[in-house]
């Protein structure tokens, strides 16, 4: 069967937590860690990123084969698998680099996420905060926070932050995991 590559950009607070999820999705080609969504000109650092005053979120892109995972399921994971009911801020991470944000890539995931976001939100307490916008340039993040999880599994943070997460994702879609 032919594969049918698609792009998704997302993110949900700290890449390495979003990514670590998306590496274990059936139908993910690739994932990779950067930034999106500033204002400021040229290729950010993360030292740039994590002072909040670039404009730009943590983010991953999706490489993924729309053949095996529709945009709309791989939507539903990721709002699922982080707090989309939290302005600039997960868990301990805060600032707009940190906030729930879609970057579409069209006007049909425009539209996917739109109606995503609102069948969902019945199933959240309080509003869903979720940006909904077209994806900016994207840049990739520096070598280090490329695959953190699978490098780094042994660190606090990846036990106490990014397992949770991963331990969510394995109980609410095991029916899409590789």
């Amino acid at each position: 069967m032919a594969k049918n590559l698609q792009i998704a950009t997302v993110g949900g607070g700290c890449f390495w937590c979003t990514e670590a999820v998306f590496q274990e999705v059936k139908g993910v080609e690739k994932v990779v860690s950067g930034y999106a969504g500033g204002k400021v000109p040229g290729r950010p650092t993360y030292r740039e990123i994590c002072s909040g005053l670039t404009g730009a979120a943590e983010v991953v892109q999706i490489t993924f084969d729309a053949t095996r995972l529709s945009y709309e399921a791989l939507l539903v994971i990721f709002m699922t698998t982080h707090d989309p009911t939290t302005l600039n801020r997960q868990g301990a991470d805060s600032g707009t680099q940190y906030r729930s944000v879609i970057f579409h890539h069209d006007m049909v995931q425009q539209k996917i996420a739109k109606q995503v976001v609102t069948e969902l939100q019945a199933y959240y307490e309080n509003p869903i905060v979720t940006e909904i916008s077209e994806a900016p340039f994207f840049y990739d993040a520096e070598k280090e926070h490329q695959n953190f999880y699978k490098n780094n599994n042994g660190l606090g943070y990846c036990t106490y932050v990014i397992e949770p997460k991963l331990a969510k994702l394995r109980k609410l879609h095991a029916d899409l995991l590789k």
